[in-house]
């Protein structure tokens, strides 16, 4: 685990706050007017001379003029530091919220390349048939070792392929054997754009992006952010006729040397979202822009073969506990009917829920 800069913002000490910084004028006030006087100094190291200082200290009298004037002074270093912090144009609600990054954000990594192997191994026994998601996914963790990256980022890829496959299901095991959080995102919402990047104040309901959410939430700066079926993102426009396409707001953040920069539209600050592996599925990519597709490693998938549903049966069937009769019973059904039907895992899922359902549901007398 390894920390570092998330958010391009100064956080003052949380201990200097107005009155701890009038306190201190006003302890420097009566230091300079005690030697003024002609007050001798504490002796370094003298516990009880220390103990005589702080008592002559105390005996310098301060005005309410003094006193006015160091409130003053206080306030002006208050606004001086808000001012440099980047973030005095926020609410202190929203200046709250950012608070959790005082100390960076943190970045997970990869081991060991052996490490690497088990994570691929493990993945490619659940889901076979995703070899070449997880052949990427393996080269890129390794190639993460042995560069000593502090923390894995898979570079942007798109995995192309008909609907039902697991190309979700196999981000979430990503995001479970790797130990980041995942932020799963509908490319058909009418609001995709916006869910990803977040609006500017001045729309409607203004709000922060969920990958930023997401970070902001877990303290992690490298999660998994899975974008599905982004070739039917819609466009949604302003009243001004202005159009937010979901690829177009996705382009900085894909380009890692500008998402390090990135600046968010709600917050209006900038953060390091470089870190992000951004995992996006599509049943075909034809619709996409070829600007968008050029930073994207694009990965041709295709459906799992009987077998390969017949064994997720029997896997998932276990995992939820269903007898054994249950699951033969659907691996049967499997069978006999995978090859003439177009099935995929959605299928096999239904079957499992019910029976599941027939399972836990009472027996008649």
């Amino acid at each position: 685990m390894t920390k570092i800069k998330f958010i391009n913002a100064r956080f003052a000490d949380p201990n200097e706050d107005e009155l701890a910084i009038k306190r201190r004028f006003e302890w420097h006030l009566r230091t300079l007017r005690a030697l003024r006087n002609g007050v001798s100094p504490k002796l370094p190291g003298d516990f009880e001379d220390e103990l005589r200082w702080n008592e002559d200290l105390f005996a310098i009298p301060l005005s309410e003029n003094d006193r006015s004037k160091v409130m003053r002074r206080a306030r002006r270093v208050i606004r001086a530091r808000a001012k440099v912090s980047g973030l005095s144009h926020l609410s202190s609600d929203d200046q709250r919220r950012l608070e959790v990054l005082r100390d960076g954000a943190d970045l997970v990594r990869i081991g060991s390349e052996h490490r690497a192997d088990e994570i691929a191994a493990a993945i490619h026994a659940e889901m076979p048939w995703m070899a070449a998601a997880t052949d990427f996914l393996w080269k890129a963790m390794r190639r993460s070792v042995r560069v000593g990256e502090p923390g894995f980022r898979l570079p942007p890829v798109l995995l192309d392929g008909p609907p039902g496959i697991g190309k979700s299901v196999w981000s979430r095991e990503l995001g479970h054997h790797l130990g980041v959080p995942r932020c799963g995102i509908e490319g058909t919402a009418e609001q995709a754009s916006f869910v990803v990047n977040g609006s500017q104040r001045g729309w409607g309901t203004a709000f922060p992006g969920r990958p930023l959410q997401t970070i902001l939430q877990s303290l992690c700066a490298n999660p998994i952010v899975v974008i599905d079926e982004i070739e039917k993102a819609g466009a949604p426009t302003s009243t001004k006729g202005q159009s937010y396409g979901l690829t177009e707001g996705l382009l900085p953040l894909l380009e890692r040397s500008s998402a390090a920069a990135w600046k968010c539209p709600y917050y209006q600050v900038g953060f390091d979202m470089s870190w992000i592996s951004w995992i996006l599925t599509s049943n075909s990519f034809r619709p996409l822009p070829a600007p968008f597709l050029s930073r994207l490693e694009i990965l041709h998938l295709t459906a799992p073969t009987k077998s390969d549903l017949i064994s997720f049966a029997e896997r998932e069937g276990a995992r939820r506990g269903l007898c054994d009769v249950s699951v033969g019973v659907i691996c049967e059904v499997l069978d006999q009917v995978a090859g003439a039907h177009k099935l995929n895992l959605r299928h096999v899922s239904r079957m499992l829920a019910r029976a599941e359902a027939m399972a836990s549901s009472p027996q008649p007398h």
